[in-house]
């Protein structure tokens, strides 16, 4: 009751003021169903290349730093504007004295460092494309397949790694013929001068140009290289700026972990600084135990005005942020908005950080999300308004349009803009299954309307289109929003789960419990915990397609080669369905395993 009591407070508390943009919309309804959803408003001009920001800001704010990371010393090493304008060029013309070209790429495999990001700007000074590589393909994978497939897709001229954890993976993937540059070697690239090569090359660099090459896994798990252009990132940028309309009042800083082999981090955050002129500190811990103790300690000493994370990212940042007043004295001291993406946020976190913000600061800070896709560059959908509970994606943003389509009592969400992506690299069949007939973004998620009385209010995320089935009944089951209820209510024992139940009688569960949370509970109590929060879910039930009624515990966790999950830590739902089929037959098994926890 407390508790209760400290959230309706919280929420009655004013927000801090911020600046955001138009959350208006127009609404055409077609003949067959269809809805076609814009905004009125007009998106302002951008630019041909996100290397002309960097050009305008070395020439504006050449002193200011732009990236920052932690040296071994522990102290900041600064690199400004001007500085990576001037590295980024001299790594341009040394990518240009190699035989490289738009169909021999540089790859890049290693984390987020200042090397990586000069690499990248070199590249696209230089008019070549480069893909940033998921480290967890090199490191954590035990066969190399994804990686192996990767280097096949893209044949690169050159590949990077920062590390010596990387020679094991290079040695088995890299072919012939593909020079590969270490950090110990990386220097020699940045110490050749710039000439009027670059200067040339440069400018033959324009919207249609390919300036990276993002991996994204598909429902066979297999990775599939979103082409990114110039137009697309720019455009998005200007999108993210009308939106995010405080980034034009103060140029943001943040701290940030989210990988740039991802979108919401190398695309949305890293462009976001180098678009309006901010500062990143690349925070090398990540939300899980052993590293997100370097988050921490990084939000000690920099305080941001903007936060980005996971959902995971802000729950395991909670226990950190309750212990201690100077962290949160710290963090909200300048704060003007929480972000979110990548995975739904629980309540119970929302409405914590809400808590922590009233009782530190005297106000709630917005805590707000958006939607998008690695094929949307990815802001298409964001709230323009003030939101006070998870799962409000908001409106399409200036420049998009959003196509709802009826699908099985849901509705298929699909985009069209100068975000979007051309397609996906050296693969025509998946480009042309992508599109509709209208030349929409199939995005694959389903939308819910939070007021049909006033399309303003924007939308609700209802889950993937893939995931839905049916079970015997005929009775479709929600699985976006089911998994999520679940995985909210059995916070914080549970990690992940998969739903099963395809055209059988009832819906079931396989559970990763958390390792953490249940260390210490025996396996007993582990299973009587879980037992009991069924029970407590299966009582606020609305119907079959919403109960489930029977749950396994996985002790094995999912597995990266075998598509289980992504390198980004989401499970691949068919693809766990699939590999465990056993598992998936013991659930259903009459009468039951010893295994199988079973409701009444």
């Amino acid at each position: 009751m407390y508790l209760d009591n400290v959230v309706r407070s919280a929420q009655l508390t004013r927000v801090r003021q911020v600046r955001l943009g138009p959350s208006d919309v127009v609404v055409r309804r077609a003949a067959d169903g269809s809805m076609y959803v814009h905004s009125p408003h007009q998106l302002a001009p951008y630019p041909n290349k996100m290397t002309e920001r960097l050009d305008h800001w070395a020439a504006q704010a050449p002193g200011r730093t732009f990236l920052a990371q932690r040296g071994a010393d522990g102290s900041w090493r600064k690199l400004s504007y001007a500085d990576c304008r001037a590295l980024a060029r001299n790594v341009a013309q040394s990518l240009l004295n190699r035989e490289l070209s738009p169909d021999r790429p540089v790859a890049i495999l290693s984390g987020n460092d200042i090397e990586h990001a000069l690499l990248g700007f070199g590249a696209m000074y230089a008019g070549l494309p480069y893909a940033p590589i998921s480290p967890a393909y090199s490191l954590i994978s035990t066969d190399f397949s994804k990686l192996r497939y990767i280097f096949d897709l893209l044949t690169p001229g050159l590949a990077f790694a920062n590390g010596a954890q990387y020679e094991r993976a290079l040695r088995a993937v890299v072919p012939k013929g593909v020079e590969i540059v270490t950090a110990e070697q990386f220097p020699s690239l940045t110490k050749v001068p710039a000439t009027r090569a670059v200067d040339e090359a440069h400018a033959r660099v324009g919207p249609d140009t390919i300036a990276k090459i993002l991996l994204t896994s598909g429902s066979t798990g297999m990775p599939k290289g979103v082409i990114n252009t110039q137009l697309m990132w720019c455009a998005n940028q200007e999108m993210v700026r009308c939106c995010l309309a405080l980034v034009a009042d103060e140029p943001p800083v943040i701290v940030d972990w989210l990988p740039w082999n991802h979108t919401f981090g190398g695309n949305h955050n890293l462009g976001m600084i180098v678009y309006n002129g901010g500062s990143l500190y690349i925070d090398d811990g990540k939300p899980m135990p052993g590293a997100i103790e370097e988050t921490v300690r990084n939000l000690r000493e920099i305080a941001t005005n903007i936060y980005f994370n996971v959902p995971k990212g802000y729950e395991s940042l909670l226990p950190y942020f309750h212990n201690e007043p100077a962290l949160r004295e710290r963090f909200f001291s300048r704060l003007k908005m929480m972000f979110y993406a990548a995975a739904s946020l629980s309540q119970p976190v929302w409405d914590a950080w809400q808590k922590l913000a009233v009782e530190t600061c005297g106000e709630r800070i917005l805590m707000v999300t958006a939607l998008g896709a690695t094929e949307t560059a990815p802001l298409a959908l964001f709230n323009g308004q003030e939101v006070r509970r998870a799962g409000m994606v908001g409106v399409p943003v200036p420049g998009v349009e959003l196509k709802l389509v009826p699908s099985e009592g849901k509705l298929e969400a699909r985009l069209r803009g100068p975000n979007i992506t051309p397609g996906y690299w050296r693969q025509p069949e998946l480009t042309r299954e992508a599109f509709d007939e209208e030349g929409f973004y199939r995005l694959g998620d389903a939308l819910r309307i939070v007021d049909p009385a006033d399309m303003n209010q924007g939308f609700l995320f209802d889950g993937r289109i893939a995931e839905d089935f049916k079970i015997s009944t005929g009775t479709w089951v929600s699985v976006g929003p089911l998994r999520n209820e679940f995985l909210a209510h059995c916070a914080p024992y549970a990690r992940d789960v998969v739903i099963a139940g395809h055209d059988r009688d009832y819906v079931s569960a396989m559970i990763f419990p958390d390792p953490a949370a249940c260390c210490e509970l025996t396996a007993g109590q582990v299973r009587a915990k879980f037992q009991a929060l069924l029970e407590q879910l299966a009582a606020q039930s609305t119907g079959s397609s919403h109960c489930i009624r029977r749950a396994i515990l996985l002790e094995d966790p999912p597995s990266i080669d075998a598509h289980e999950i992504t390198d980004k830590g989401s499970l691949n739902q068919r693809a766990v369905l699939d590999r465990r089929a056993t598992l998936v037959d013991e659930l259903y098994s009459e009468p039951p395993s010893p295994r199988v926890i079973c409701l009444l």
